[in-house]
Parts: structure tokens; C-alpha cells; sequence
């Protein structure tokens, strides 16, 4: 049927009849005015998608009554603007969709049904290492690795953009995929076919809430789930509440963005945001420019909310101009933004909306400080990460532990590299990177850090050789800014030359350590350090060998890599001794805020990112020169060990089979609290000893072709066998750590693979036990169809974060929690017992039902299927089986 709404279209300007919008201020409610900008966007997105069959009035409604609606679990639908994609998890996604040709075609369908209808941007920035570093030709070598190692993946990819219409390919070598969405792919308004409408997206990482820093509305969702999406499904979504984050004041003149950042995670851990949208507002937005509010952005999901959000302001559109965007759009950007009232001033206080509740920063009161030694959220200010570190050398085994007996905290161990004598000891700082779109996408930061390498090559300081130092910037506009302003030099004399542009040591692609250097930490056992600009350091992330890891901004990487080590108090140490014997302490060389900007308004222009962006889809020579097949199926080879078709769709018929109970599972892990996804689908090395290296070996590879399992991502048989394959996993009834698990019939221990291979040969279905924030880290779809292809029919947790708990809905697993109150010691759960787990009829969302043992004891547990829509797609075994047999029907 028609839109209900067609009544409130149109033209925003009347010399251009033909371009249209939705005029909001014509459903002439009072209750727009109070809704937060953030939920002004769900609502334009429902009105104008009103078709009374995906989206209904109903819905609007209660859109437009958040206030009454937003603590009471009410479900809406959102329909983004378009998707965006990096190539871990952009891969499988072809990949899948390429399997749901092959069986809509199987059920009699078109295979063209399955086809992106929204826009959909693939940008491929994941697959470089960091395998060479400190020369000039570093940039080069990696590139090089990374096509050779990657060509069958990125010929699969090219494949796909001929394949499929609405989806655009963004070669390797151009950056980041959320600093590329930032510079270059966010439209802010688009103008589609003579329509006007806000730039909305989800994306298949966790870091797309970075494009809210510009005022367009996004957030990470699993792979499956944006699929749907792309295939025209809406996002099943609770109406979230919306916590208004007021600044106030101004940041010191020494203050970078990312200890803002860093602040700003820590607080809203406390205030508790999981679920929940965060607007900022306030006099103090004012004094953060796009890049700083992008950077605040981008650490979303490390504070656990959806989304991170600063409406469109006049900053917004002068970073829009500064990117070198079409003026003439930006007058219809405004014009639109203005029109339909999601334009902000923030020193204008009669414009603050209704927020669930109001938490508050003083910019002023923000330290420098780090993060870690292994998660975000655990911030420690500079003056204070001696003390702390020493403090977690000796604490119990855990997030801010390492259980090191006291003796063994002086421990130094000797070695040689490159003809010379050093040491390591507890805190040695052994890989320092500039790194991720968090950091480098900030002018600021990165002007920060060149300008710190300049003051300290002046003062004749130097950085160890064998530390791994890297630069990978976000976009090769930092490159074209870092050497015009003439600080590129002293980095590259630091080591820091640039690498690649990609993620690279932020997801784990940080290369090989030296020999040497491996064998000193090993051979002590020693807590070695990695330093670094980026979003996450969880155990294992990283590098296998490096057991602490901090983030830090770009220019306090470069000081702890002068320093060597974390030990260290900036305000009472010397940095170093240079060779004329003098002490040169960090406030010694640190630029002021003043300088920073100073440049930055100097050498960042838009001439740079038109001179990047015009070239960045076709500069790739190699890209250029990659043969890919166009047919509409994909032919699948079966001796490759990149692209396989995976079985998750064997024997799918029309016809809908209604769900089975779970009748005496086994636990295949008993696990802890903050499980992430990198423990449970690791992005890193294959570990030698592996299944998936046992798997690949036999399949004629050399360890030195095995790639990451990021990269591998599209073969679903060695995903599987990576699966709880991180050397960090703990497991509750090994107590230690290790990919291994109890067999618990026969009392062995095994790789987590090859004991669920046995189970599953005798048919026995397998349960997970989990604690607090299970599934919390990158939004990754293999950390839900791993455990699928192992066997896992459900997970009991005491709480998931949310992208994870949607992607084991979207496979067919029953994600189980305990209801307030119950854990599994207070239960007094082993994980020795058999479960079996009744599924009721008819199925209600967020129903309790009772968890069976076969000891006799039972205790209830809430059955996390939050939506209707998600029970949907639970009958029919997933999200993707269900749009499979939507499409062929259609």
C-alpha cells in the first residue's frame, strides 16, 4: 500500500520542486520537540518507511511516545540508509550470500533475489601485517605479503562487486574502514531519487558508532544481521533509552582526545549504558572538534552502549567542508538538518531534549592516562601507571592480575639483538604502534605525535632497536598532512615509518616479534608490553607475547617507546639520558594543545582529501589487475582454503520443521566473566599446534602460508576449528588457560575442536556456561557460527553484550540467562551435569522456563529472544534460513 505519511512530503526548496522531504514539524505533535536527536532519526526513518506491512503507523507511534515507551521493552523496526563492511567479516557475508544463491536456486527461487538493495561499501582493511617495519620500503613489503597472501580472497571479493549490484568495493591500501566512512562514504543527508533523508547505517564492526562523532546515526551489528539488512529485512530493534551526556568547561592545553576518551569509557562503565543510545550535549561539545567527538565516538562499544551520538552542527559542516565535500551539498545538508529540526547548537540550552537521564564531564578535570593492562575500560592515569603495574604484577590472576610470585618482579633476562647487548624485564616495552581508526583519523593526536618525535630527536633521543615500532594510518591523507607539515621525518627517525594503511596491530595483525626477543620472554616468563593507539587489548589480541597491553595516544606511545618500558613516572623520571649526558624529561619535549592546532589549521585542507579521494577506487595497480569471473553463481573450488560454501544451509526445504528441545547436553566450556569474541573466534595467528594448522597442513600448506584466522574467515573449516582456539581462554575445569576442554565422558583432555567433534559423533548436543558480559568485544558472526558448526545449541550466561546475544539468535542457538540473583556458583553448577532445556509452544519473547539437570535439581532462567521478530527467526533456524525461504517464495 501507499506511504500514510505521502500527505507531509514536500519540497524543501521551491526552486527544486522535484527534491522532496518528509516535513516532521507536519505531523504537527508536541512530543517531537522533547525526543532526543538520536531517536529523531529511528522516528524520519518509520514515517518514511511506512508501508503498514515491515513498518506500521503503530510503530511511529511508538517512535513519537519514547518517553512513555523507552524503559518498557517495546520493539520498533529501523531501516537504515546503508551498510558498511570490512573484509573479515565482509567475506563471509559474500560468502553467505553466494550460499544463498546456490540454495534459493535449490528451493526454485531467482538467484537475483538475493541481492543488496540498499548501499553497501566493502572496505578492505584488515588483511596487512605488520611483517616488516622501520625502513623506508616497509610500506611496500607489507602490501605486497598482504597480496600475495590474500588473492584468492580479494578476487572472491571482486567477484562479488560484479555480482552483486549496490555494493562498492574500497581496495586494499586506501585505509581504515570507519576513517574512510568518516573522510569520504558519509553522505550526512542523502538525496535519493529527489528525496531527502539522513544518512543512517549499521556495520560489521563494532567501531561504526565512529561516523555518530559526525552526526549520521550508526552502530555495529553482527554479520548475519546486516545481511538481512542489505537484503532489505529492518532491524528488529528495542526502543533504547537515551542517556544525555552533558560537557561542560574546556580541556587542559597538554589534553589529548584520547585521554578524553579514556575518561569518558571509564565513567560510562560505571553509569552502567549497556544497551542504551548516549546523546552528548552541552556547552562543552563545543570545544571538541569532529575528529576529537569521532574518536569519543569510536570507543562506544568499549563503554557498552549502541550508539554514541553528537548531532549536526555548524562544526559538523566546516569538518564537511575541510573534507573536501561538494559545497553544494552542504547547503542542502543544512537546509534538510534545519528544516526537519535535527540541527544543534550546543550552547543553546532551549534546545536540549528529553534524556532518560543526565550524566555530566568537566573537561577540565580529564589527566593524561592509558588503559589496561587488559581492557579498555581499566584506565589508569600516567602519573599513576608505575604504581599500577607493579600493583597487577603480584594481584590474583585476572583483569588486573598476573599472580606473579614477589621474587620474580625484579626478574631481568639478557639477550642480543643485531650484534648488541640488552635486557628485558616485567614491563619492558617490546611493540609500540600507532594504530587504528581511534586515533588516527584525529588530526590533533597525529600532529601531536610528529611534532613529539621532532622535540625528541632534537634532544637526542633515540628508541631501542628491537622494539616492533609501527605507523598505519587511517587514510593516506595523515601520510600527505604528517610530511607537508614536515614531521614524517623525525617518526621515521623514531621508527615509526609507515606500514600499511589498516587496522593492523589494533586486531592482532602486529607480526612477528625478533627471535631474540621471544626467547627472553619466554625463557623469563616475563610480562613483556605492547603500547598502542588503538580500541581493545584484550589477552591474546595483541600478540601472543605480549601480556600487558595499554592503549595510549599516538603521543604517549611514542614517550613509553623512548622510555622502554611502563615503569616508569613521566613526572619524577627522565624519558631518557641523550649523549651529552642530560636528562630530558616528557614535559621537556610535550607540545601544547596551541602548537598542535596551530598546524593542524595550517596543513590539513581540503585540497589533500579531494587530491586521496578522487583516486581511492581505482589506485590500486594490483587491484586494478585481479581477473574475476561475473556469472551470478559462484563456482566453488574445492582446493581452496580461503573460500569454501559453507553447510549451513544443507538440507534447508520450505517447508518449516518446529524447533527441538535440548535433551541432555553436555558443557563443552565452563567459562568466566568478560568472555569476548576474541577469545571465542580469535582474528590472530594460527598457533602451530592448532586444529586449524593440523587442518591446513593437511591440506598441503606450510606454516608460513597459514595467514591469520581473520583472513580465513571465509572457510568455515577452519573457522570451526578456531573456534576457543585464543591461548588465553580460561577455562573452569582446567583452571588454567588454553584452547583445551574436558571430554567429560571420557575424562581427557582435548583441543576445544576435537572434543566437540566427539560429541558430536554420538549425537550429544552441547551447552556453553558463561559469566557476566559473554560474547563482549568486536561484533564478529564466527564467534556465534563457530560454535553452530561445533554443536552449541545454547548459552547460559548472567549477560551478553548485545551484537553477540543477536548473532546466537541469528544462528539458532538459545542464548539462556540467569535470572537476578542466580549465578552458576550460587546454583552450585559444575558444568559436570547434563542439561536439558524444554522448548515451550507457543514461544513468547523473554519467556522463563524452567533448566532441567539430571542430578533432579531444576532452576529457571530467562530465554533471551527480546522480539518477536527474533522468535521468527528462531523457528526457522536462524535469521539467514529464514530470508532464504522468504526470497525463494518471493
Amino acid at each position: 500500500m501507499s506511504n500514510p505519511y505521502a500527505h507531509i512530503v514536500e519540497a524543501l526548496d521551491p526552486h527544486k520542486p522535484d527534491h522532496k522531504f518528509y516535513n516532521l514539524s507536519k505531523l504537527q505533535d508536541d512530543r517531537y520537540g522533547r525526543l532526543p536527536f538520536s531517536i529523531r532519526v529511528l522516528l524520519e526513518a518509520a514515517v518514511r518507511n511506512c508501508d503498514e506491512f515491515l513498518v506500521k503507523q503503530s510503530d511511529v507511534e511508538r517512535i513519537l511516545s519514547w518517553k512513555d515507551n523507552q524503559s518498557q521493552s517495546v520493539e520498533v523496526p529501523f531501516r537504515p540508509a546503508r551498510v558498511i563492511l570490512q573484509d573479515f567479516t565482509g567475506v563471509p557475508a559474500v560468502v553467505d550470500f553466494a550460499a544463498m544463491r546456490d540454495a534459493v536456486v535449490n528451493l526454485g527461487g531467482d538467484p537475483e533475489s538475493i541481492n543488496p538493495v540498499c548501499p553497501a561499501d566493502l572496505v578492505i582493511d584488515h588483511s596487512i601485517q605488520v611483517d616488516f617495519n622501520r625502513k623506508s620500503d616497509s610500506l611496500q613489503k607489507n602490501q605486497d605479503l598482504e597480496f600475495d597472501r590474500n588473492r584468492e580472497r580479494f578476487e572472491f571479493l571482486k567477484w562479488g562487486s560484479k555480482a552483486f549490484r549496490n555494493m562498492r568495493i574500497i581496495p586494499p591500501g586506501s585505509g581504515i574502514v570507519h576513517q574512510v566512512n568518516l573522510e569520504y562514504l558519509a553522505r550526512v543527508v542523502f538525496d535519493q531519487d529527489g528525496l531527502y533523508y539522513p544518512d543512517s547505517l549499521v556495520g560489521t564492526d563494532s567501531h561504526t558508532t565512529m561516523i555518530d562523532g559526525l552526526g549520521v546515526l550508526g552502530w555495529g551489528v553482527g554479520g548475519i544481521e546486516a545481511e538481512a539488512v542489505m537484503l532489505g529485512q529492518p532491524i528488529s530493534m528495542v526502543l533504547p533509552e537515551v542517556v544525555g551526556y552533558r560537557m561542560l568547561g574546556s580541556p587542559h592545553k597538554l589534553i589529548t582526545s584520547t585521554d578524553i576518551v579514556l575518561t569518558v569509557t571509564k565513567h560510562l562503565r560505571q553509569v552502567g549504558v549497556v544497551g542504551k543510545f548516549v546523546e552528548f550535549f552541552g556547552p562543552g561539545v563545543t570545544q571538541l572538534s569532529i575528529a576529537d567527538r569521532a574518536t569519543i565516538a569510536n570507543m562506544c562499544p568499549e563503554y557498552g552502549a549502541t550508539a554514541a551520538f553528537f548531532p549536526v552542527d555548524h562544526v559538523s559542516i566546516q569538518y564537511l567542508e575541510q573534507t573536501g565535500r561538494d559545497p553544494e551539498k552542504l547547503i542542502y545538508i543544512s537546509q534538510y538538518l534545519k528544516a526537519v529540526g535535527m540541527f544543534r547548537d550546543y550552547s543553546n540550552a532551549s534546545q536540549d531534549p528529553d534524556f532518560t537521564q543526565v550524566v555530566e564531564l568537566d573537561l577540565a578535570t580529564v589527566v593524561p592516562c592509558c588503559s589496561g593492562p587488559k581492557r579498555p575500560q581499566d584506565k589508569v592515569t600516567t602519573a599513576d601507571m608505575k604504581q599500577d603495574f607493579e600493583a597487577c604484577l603480584g594481584a590474583k590472576q585476572g583483569f588486573k592480575g598476573f599472580q606473579l610470585a614477589p621474587e620474580r618482579h625484579a626478574a631481568s633476562v639478557p639477550f642480543q639483538y643485531d650484534g648488541a647487548e640488552y635486557s628485558l624485564s616485567h614491563g619492558s616495552v617490546v611493540i609500540a604502534a600507532i594504530t587504528s581508526c581511534t586515533n588516527t583519523s584525529n588530526p590533533s593526536v597525529m600532529l601531536g605525535a610528529g611534532l613529539l618525535a621532532k622535540n625528541a630527536i632534537q634532544a637526542g633521543l633515540t628508541v631501542k632497536p628491537y622494539i616492533k615500532t609501527s605507523l598505519s594510518p587511517g587514510s593516506g591523507v595523515v601520510t600527505y598532512y604528517l610530511k607537508e607539515s614536515g614531521v614524517m621525518s623525525y617518526l621515521a627517525q623514531l621508527g615509526f615509518e609507515v606500514v600499511g594503511y589498516g587496522c593492523m596491530t589494533c586486531i592482532g595483525n602486529s607480526g612477528p616479534l625478533p627471535e631474540s626477543v621471544v626467547e627472553a620472554i619466554t625463557g623469563g616468563d616475563l610480562v613483556a608490553v605492547g603500547i598502542l593507539s588503538g580500541n581493545r587489548n584484550f589477552e591474546g589480541r595483541v600478540h601472543p607475547n605480549t601480556r600487558a597491553n595499554y592503549l595510549a595516544s599516538p603521543p604517549l606511545v611514542i614517550a613509553y617507546a623512548i622510555a622502554g618500558t611502563i615503569r616508569i613516572d613521566f613526572e619524577k623520571e627522565p624519558l631518557a639520558v641523550n649523549a651529552e649526558g642530560k636528562e630530558v624529561f616528557l614535559r621537556d619535549i610535550w607540545p601544547t594543545r596551541e602548537e598542535i592546532q596551530a598546524v593542524e589549521r595550517k596543513y590539513v585542507i581540503p585540497a589533500m582529501f579531494k587530491e586521496v579521494y578522487e583516486k581511492i577506487e581505482n589506485v590500486n595497480e594490483r587491484w586494478n589487475s585481479l581477473n574475476a569471473p561475473s556469472d551470478k553463481l559462484y563456482t566453488w573450488d574445492a582446493k581452496s582454503t580461503y573460500i569454501k560454501s559453507p553447510p549451513f544451509f544443507e538440507g534447508l526445504t520450505k517447508e518449516l520443521k518446529p524447533p527441538k528441545s535440548i535433551t541432555d547436553a553436555y558443557v563443552l566450556l565452563n567459562l568466566g566473566d568478560s568472555v569476548t569474541t576474541d577469545h571465542i573466534s580469535p582474528a590472530g595467528n594460527i598457533a602451530r599446534n592448532s586444529p586449524a594448522a593440523r587442518y591446513l597442513t593437511s591440506r598441503g600448506l606450510n606454516a608460513r602460508d597459514f595467514n591469520s584466522y581473520g583472513s580465513r574467515r571465509g572457510n568455515d573449516a577452519v573457522m570451526a576449528r578456531g573456534t576457543f582456539a585464543n591461548i588465553r581462554l580460561f577455562n573452569k575445569f582446567l583452571s588454567k588457560q588454553a584452547p583445551r576442554t574436558l571430554h567429560l565422558p571420557s575424562d581427557e583432555t582435548l583441543d576445544v575442536f576435537d572434543a566437540a567433534e566427539r560429541y558430536l559423533q554420538t549425537g550429544v548436543p552441547l551447552l556453553i556456561l558463561a559469566g557476566k558480559e559473554y560474547g563482549s568485544g568486536s561484533s564478529r558472526d564466527w564467534a556465534a557460527k563457530g560454535p553452530f558448526l561445533l554443536g552449541i545449541k545454547a548459552v547460559l550466561a548472567e549477560s551478553y553484550e548485545r551484537i553477540h546475544r543477536s548473532n546466537l539468535v541469528g544462528m539458532g542457538i538459545i542464548p539462556l540467562e540467569y535470572l537476578p540473583g542466580d549465578t552458576a556458583e550460587s546454583l552450585g553448577l559444575t558444568g559436570r551435569e547434563r542439561y536439558t532445556i524444554t522448548v515451550p509452544e507457543p514461544l513468547t519473547p523473554r519467556m522463563v522456563i524452567d533448566v532441567q539437570l539430571d542430578t533432579g535439581k531444576s532452576f529457571p532462567a530467562l530465554m533471551r529472544f527480546d522480539t518477536d521478530v527474533e522468535l521468527t527467526y528462531f523457528h526457522h533456524g536462524g535469521i539467514l534460513n529464514y530470508m532464504i525461504r522468504k526470497m525463494s517464495e518471493n
